[in-house]
């Protein structure tokens, strides 16, 4: 593994979205290391932030084909991964995949649809593969789903029950600008979209090799007691009805290995860790006795709190 090479593409990707996902190079980070971490992201954040953009540029840096799913009441699992229509000209049923079939796909307002097509759309994102008709459909590799919510309104929209949650690897906000960066997006638009500067840096194959590469990141011993830790302690108290699952510890361990790639490392250090602490285990663990729009919230500050409390290796 060439970490130098591999830091470099990474760096390339990385600078190609800022130039139009301007003023939250966190966000961007954070969104690599979902992407090469193989897992999918929830964006919890109000409308007009950037998301859409944040997508989209992703799938361009890397010549990666990119589809938009807005989520609605009315919204059908077949809308989302296809189905069997009768061609007349053949006089036969053949399948027309749905738009879930791109390497990567923006579940724009993941709530608002009932819990079927929810179903359907995780089930896709978990198996990699959907089923329509008896027959098994594979979905492109790479496979990267962003999924939008907002946090605000809570009319007329379903959310997404703990066992779906699961199935990201981050819950991120991306939160509004400062004043500075908000200047630069205005001017950066001020001829119109700024999406149409951005061309590839990187191709497909090199983004998947980045991802094959994760699974190489060195995670030393002691680090792993220290991330366990961190899951073992969501178990251990009264105030949360659930803790966070094997599969929370396994999503942790791949995400912090390629979070260490993405910083230009082949091993983990206990940094990495507490940077991911909250963003891959926040959205898995559920407080006691508190309303479903805070729990979030407690969840975090619990965590915050572990962490403060659990020596790191040195």
């Amino acid at each position: 593994m060439n970490v130098t090479m591999l830091k470099s593409q990474i760096d390339a990707v990385s600078s190609n979205i800022s130039r139009v996902f301007l003023g939250k190079p966190e966000v961007i980070e954070m969104t690599l290391t979902a992407f090469f971490a193989q897992g999918h992201l929830l964006l919890d954040d109000v409308p007009g932030v950037g998301k859409t953009l944040l997508g989209q540029a992703l799938a361009r840096s890397i010549n990666a084909s990119f589809a938009r799913i807005q989520f609605t009441s009315d919204l059908l699992p077949a809308d989302v991964i296809g189905g069997d229509f009768y061609n007349q000209k053949t006089q036969e049923f053949q399948f027309e995949r749905g738009p879930i079939f791109a390497n990567i796909v923006l579940a724009d307002e993941v709530n608002r649809t009932p819990p079927r097509t929810q179903s359907a759309t995780l089930e896709a994102m978990s198996e990699r593969q959907t089923s329509v008709g008896g027959k098994t459909y594979e979905l492109p590799n790479p496979f990267f789903v962003v999924a939008t919510q907002n946090p605000v309104e809570f009319q007329g929209v379903y959310p997404l029950p703990e066992a779906q949650l699961d199935r990201f690897i981050m819950r991120l906000s991306v939160g509004y600008p400062n004043r500075q960066a908000e200047r630069m997006i205005l001017d950066a638009h001020a001829s119109g979209s700024a999406l149409g500067s951005i061309s590839p840096v990187i191709e497909l194959a090199d983004a998947l090799a980045i991802q094959n590469c994760v699974p190489e990141v060195t995670l030393e011993s002691s680090v792993t007691d220290y991330l366990l830790e961190i899951v073992e302690s969501t178990r251990r108290v009264d105030d949360l009805a659930l803790g966070a699952s094997p599969r929370a510890s396994l999503a942790f361990a791949r995400a912090v290995r390629a979070y260490a790639l993405v910083q230009g490392r082949d091993y983990v250090v206990p940094d990495d860790v507490k940077a991911l602490a909250v963003p891959v285990l926040a959205h898995r663990i559920l407080p006691r006795n508190v309303r479903r729009e805070e729990s979030q919230h407690v969840a975090v500050s619990f965590l915050e709190r572990a962490l403060a409390s659990i020596p790191a290796p040195r």
